[in-house]
């Protein structure tokens, strides 16, 4: 098995690390070869995921409409309906 050593690392990043192995009942070491190893089984799918400006860039001209936009604008506004159902609520 290999040994593996880990140099200069931050006080507070070793103060959590070794806060998250009390909680967890492991020693340092496990505790840091469990997140590694939790971090690599999870990295295919951050891998595959799509940042938002790609998700936005697929999602441009989806939306393909010919009429106008004061036609979009006209037809929605006569699809609204006023509610009388709470009005003596007011």
């Amino acid at each position: 098995m290999a040994n593996l050593q880990i140099k200069g690392i931050d006080e507070a990043l070793y103060r959590e690390i070794k806060k998250m192995a009390a909680a967890e009942k492991r020693s340092v070491s496990q505790q840091v070869l469990y997140l590694v190893r939790n971090y690599l089984a999870k990295r295919p799918a951050f891998d595959a995921a799509r940042s938002p400006s790609e998700v936005l860039l697929a999602l441009h001209g989806s939306c393909q409409d010919e009429r106008s936009a004061d036609e979009l604008i006209g037809r929605i506004k006569a699809a609204r309906r006023n509610s009388r159902l709470h009005a003596d609520d007011f």
